[in-house]
């Protein structure tokens, strides 16, 4: 024990720095880790099984904490991605996947089967990466993060409905209909005990004044709820991701997030290890074309699909895909429901074990599809660029103002006429060499890169006026910002209401629509074109535009949910139209 022990670290230690060093990721790392030291490497180690299923706590701890950081009304504003985007996702990659494994003649059982297992994705390399990454936040990351939680509700039927696909004999003791029945017994009997139990249960624990058994207890709920889950044949990841959501709005979060880290951490290094472990290179041998080929084109398929339904979505041609590269290999689930298909002789053993390898082999290329983003992305920003950012030698300002823009000129123009000195950073080189021109003092650079930032001397600034257009590039560099000088005050410009819900919800206190400003005053002037009097016009202008910002802000926690942003929206015209009304009659009032 003490030697496979060792060996596990050892390997995991030695892959993954490498593999960071390179730039390729700790996934990665951990993948090739396991792939070295089981049976078809090195053949250190052969217990693959065991490995996986203590290994699995590593995903279960990893949607507890996911889940503790969603309260249930975020939730509930994710239910578009989660019911609508998951099942479209599921539904059209099965079909076509399906239609591919008829064409190449297999039974339609087999291809249902094969549909189904092939569009599932894998929540522990897609949710890592993009925690990593910093991406789980973003437009992409949320949708991406609906897909899957979707995948893991919709295989519970899967897993009901194949072995009925199949000619074994093994009879279900419970009808399918009374399977479902039981699942969302239990999925209720979860929420409402845990709404319930947990908190008083917390707090009477917390009164110990027992570190120790503040962190047995949280690994109590979260394997308890596994448990429960694993039971009733639920995903225990569901279970731990219920239960987190249920913690998610309660004192004890923070506290449950720093005792479990270092768990989740190594035990979820200890599945990407076993995934590789389990990879049966014989076959790869054997079939190369057939394997990598198979890989090839299930990633190609399932990242076009995902592609063309964020699209529809309403994400940009970057996020729809981001969101394919996050999510179109293989997943865990993929590893059961083929395994179970080959049980009840809906497909033979050596089609079963063929497709798991292809499986992982998409999972392996999940770290190198980011990295070939990224320098695409690269090449696409640089738009043939080559130079390096400028050097800076200013001795540092108050303000520094990223993004010198038409919004970021004016700004940096008034401090100017004030004789407040500024540094100003645009990412953009022609942009640079063309405002140089009029004798501006710019500087090309990343503002969301924190060594430039200090070299800026961030530190001795006092205002950072975030006025970068592009939506990632405007949150990333205030991410930056936060992290590593919390001191600045920020003053952001939003592009449009929805940039403005994201900076809101980012902590930002000061933001500025761009177009806000000039649409009211544009509103007052033609207000008095029609002969409303000018301090009538002035009036209803500020009173509209004070109502507007208290409206973007108590509607910042609905930016995902369409139907009650235009609910409110609804309420919110009505209700400013009456405060109007009054106005207007009380200054007739007293003009009589």
């Amino acid at each position: 024990m003490l030697t496979t022990s060792a060996i596990f670290l050892a390997a995991a230690v030695l892959a993954v720095t490498l593999f960071r060093r390179l730039g390729l990721g700790s996934v990665l790392g951990y993948l090739a880790a396991g792939i070295v030291i089981g049976p078809s490497g090195l053949g250190l180690i052969h217990a693959v099984d065991a490995t996986l299923q203590i290994a699995e706590l590593g995903v279960v701890l990893l949607l507890f904490l996911i889940g503790l950081e969603l309260e249930p009304r975020r939730l509930w504003n994710l239910r578009r991605a989660v019911f609508g985007l998951g099942s479209a996702q599921v539904g059209g990659t099965a079909v076509v996947i399906g239609g591919f494994a008829m064409l190449l003649g297999a039974r339609f059982a087999a291809a249902l089967s094969i549909g189904i297992a092939l569009a599932m994705s894998s929540t522990a390399i897609a949710t890592q990466i993009l925690g990593e990454r910093n991406e789980l936040g973003n437009r992409h990351g949320r949708a991406a993060f609906g897909i899957l939680l979707f995948q893991d509700l919709v295989a519970i039927p899967a897993l009901a409905l194949i072995p009925l696909l199949g000619t074994s004999t093994m009879v279900s003791t419970r009808s399918p209909l009374a399977q479902i029945a039981i699942v969302i017994g239990v999925i209720a009997a979860l929420v409402i005990g845990g709404r319930l139990l947990l908190r008083p249960t917390f707090r009477f624990v917390a009164e110990a004044q027992s570190h120790e058994l503040s962190t047995a207890l949280a690994l109590l709920v979260v394997l308890g709820t596994a448990v429960i889950m694993h039971s009733v044949g639920l995903s225990m990841a569901l279970g731990a991701f219920i239960a987190g959501v249920l913690l998610a709005d309660s004192e004890y979060r923070h506290e449950l997030e720093a005792n479990l880290e270092p768990f989740k951490g190594l035990l979820l290094g200890l599945f990407f290890i076993a995934v590789g472990m389990s990879a049966n290179l014989s076959v790869l041998w054997t079939r190369p074309l057939v394997v990598i080929g198979l890989a090839v084109l299930l990633v190609v398929v399932k990242l076009a699909i995902l592609y063309a339904l964020g699209r529809m979505y309403g994400l940009d041609a970057r996020s729809s895909a981001s969101l394919g590269v996050a999510i179109a290999q293989g997943g865990e689930f993929a590893f059961v429901i083929l395994n179970v298909a080959a049980g009840a002789k809906v497909m033979d053993r050596t089609t079963s074990e063929l497709l798991a390898l292809v499986v992982t082999l998409s999972m392996i290329a999940t770290p190198v599809l980011f990295v070939l983003r990224d320098a695409i992305r690269k090449r696409l920003d640089a738009r043939g660029e080559k130079r390096e950012f400028d050097e800076i030698h200013d001795e540092g300002s108050p303000v520094i103002i990223a993004g010198f823009g038409r919004f970021g000129q004016i700004v940096g123009r008034v401090l100017r006429l004030r004789k407040i000195g500024f540094t100003a950073l645009d990412a953009s080189a022609t942009h640079v060499d063309f405002v140089r021109r009029f004798g501006n003092r710019i500087y090309y650079g990343d503002a969301s890169r924190a060594d430039l930032l200090r070299a800026a001397h961030a530190e001795r600034a006092s205002v950072f006026v975030l006025a970068i257009d592009d939506f990632e590039a405007s949150m990333k560099t205030l991410r930056t910002v936060q992290a590593d000088f919390p001191h600045l005050r920020i003053v952001a410009r939003a592009r449009n209401r929805q940039h403005a819900y994201a900076l809101i919800a980012a902590g930002v206190d000061t933001v500025i629509r761009e177009t806000f400003a000039g649409s009211l005053e544009a509103a007052r002037l033609t207000l008095e074109e029609l002969g409303v009097a000018a301090a009538d016009a002035k009036r209803t202008v500020k009173r509209f535009g004070a109502y507007d910002e208290r409206q973007l802000r108590e509607t910042a926690p609905l930016r995902d949910d369409e139907k009650a942003l235009i609910e409110s929206s609804k309420k919110y015209a009505a209700e400013l139209e009456r405060i109007l009304e009054e106005d207007e009659r009380a200054n007739a009032e007293a003009n009589a």
